[in-house]
């Protein structure tokens, strides 16, 4: 008997001094009871609005995921561009040299032209010179006959002096005909010399003509790269200023669930509590009602002199369920076993978009495809894969390692290598690891 009445003096003690936070009402169980349904509605609303902004969240992560894909696609095809923007200028530059190399050989061609112009003026002119010379000899033997090499014979002394004057006389026609046929040959040879010249300038000024065309053509190539690059400028910044809209969004959205947490934590503490005390109301009551029913037993049981009853405390116990971790993620590989793998498609094309290993792949798309076939899930884009696993330094890099450039990614397969789709024009090959400016090196096995 003293102890039912104990209990129930506690559970009602306990039930007071928890009715304390509200006295407005709550009096009783059922109170309690409605005011705890009352709370449970108002923290599953709460629970709703965080759902609702947890879905907002979600697809404002997918919008951001897709700007960010959309960020390194318009920086991959910018960066391509650039590339051709360099090839294109040094192609320029490389033209450019050939064509003053090529005027350099007209302007010599043109200096040996005159030289050889000068030796076949100066050889006609002796040519003419002596060709009449012989002319007024001819004549003059003409018109004296026979006389002249009579008077040879009456001058000489003697027979020896006969021969030589007439030996004398052949001589100068001898060298007179010698002399001539040497002045042709030497105009003839000025001459060919000279026609052979003006045949080589105008092969070099067809020449320069056509690098000169060339040129012409890839500046207008140059000119599209140049305009196709500003173009993904203007796309890169509205892709980022997108990106930073919905990293807002993300941000406010974060906020707002972290607030409506407390909230709802709040919320949960006091369905607790009010929880916690109609149980106690309850049991209290509970115990009124037995230390009733045992006083009207006693009293009666004194009154009719028999009888006898029971009291009992029921106790109740809860279970909790605890769930383990899931599973990690399958999948096997070593990083030399998956930079081995990766070099077998030294030489397949660059698609881009792409992810097929042999038909074409981008950057990111061969990173993605070599390590899905080790049953290794990474993410879709470079700008994820280089902020996806662990950062190692680039003096720890093994093979197997993901380095990122910004835009671009490639598998490190040792030795200071890598191993990457690059270009269209290129395709999948083999690269120094320091081609470029290593923004970070990712580890993901």
């Amino acid at each position: 008997m003293k102890k039912g009445y104990s209990f129930s003096a506690v559970a009602l003690s306990l039930v007071l001094s928890m009715l304390v936070v509200d006295p407005v009402w709550a009096t009783t169980s059922t109170d309690l009871q409605e005011k705890q349904n009352k709370l449970e509605q108002e923290e599953q609303a709460l629970k709703n609005q965080k759902k609702d902004l947890e879905k907002q969240k979600k697809e404002s992560q997918k919008n951001l995921n897709n700007a960010n894909g959309k960020v390194n696609s318009i920086a991959e095809a910018q960066g391509q561009t650039k590339e051709a923007i360099d090839e294109t200028s040094n192609t320029i530059v490389d033209m450019i040299a050939d064509i003053d190399l090529i005027k350099e050989q007209i302007e010599k061609a043109e200096a040996q032209i005159e030289v050889k112009k000068a030796e076949y003026e100066a050889a006609k002119e002796k040519e003419d010179t002596l060709y009449e010379a012989m002319k007024q000899r001819v004549k003059y033997m003409y018109e004296q006959g026979e006389t002249s090499y009579l008077q040879i014979l009456l001058t000489a002394s003697n027979y020896s002096d006969v021969l030589s004057k007439a030996q004398y006389a052949e001589q100068i026609y001898e060298y007179d005909r010698n002399k001539l046929e040497e002045y042709i040959e030497a105009k003839k040879a000025a001459d060919t010399a000279k026609k052979q010249l003006e045949e080589e300038k105008a092969e070099l000024e067809t020449a320069k003509y056509e690098l000169e065309e060339e040129q012409k053509a890839m500046e207008e190539v140059l000119a599209q790269y140049k305009a196709k690059y500003s173009d993904y400028e203007v796309k890169l910044a509205k892709a980022k200023q997108d990106a930073a809209i919905y990293t807002a969004q993300i941000k406010s959205q974060q906020s707002s669930m972290a607030a409506l947490q407390k909230q709802i934590e709040s919320k949960q503490n006091e369905v607790n509590e009010t929880k916690k005390a109609a149980q106690a109301a309850r049991e209290a009551e509970e115990a009124e009602r037995k230390r009733q029913a045992e006083e009207a037993a006693e009293k009666s049981k004194s009154e009719s002199g028999g009888g006898g009853g029971d009291s009992g405390e029921s106790s109740q116990s809860g279970g909790s369920k605890n769930s383990s971790p899931p599973p990690a993620p399958s999948g096997g590989g070593s990083g030399s076993n998956i930079a081995s793998y990766a070099c077998q498609f030294v030489g397949n094309p660059y698609v881009s978009g792409g992810t097929s290993l042999t038909n074409g792949a981008d950057c990111s798309g061969f990173v993605f495809s070599v390590y899905k076939a080790f049953g290794i899930s990474v993410p879709r884009t470079s700008w994820e894969q280089g902020n996806y696993g662990r950062e190692v330094s680039y003096s720890e890099a093994q093979p197997g390692d993901v380095i990122y450039y910004g835009g671009h990614v490639g598998i490190y397969i040792g030795g200071g290598q890598i191993v990457h789709a690059s270009t269209q024009k290129t395709g999948i090959k083999y690269s120094s690891a320091m081609y470029r400016p290593i923004i970070c090196v990712r580890r993901f096995v």
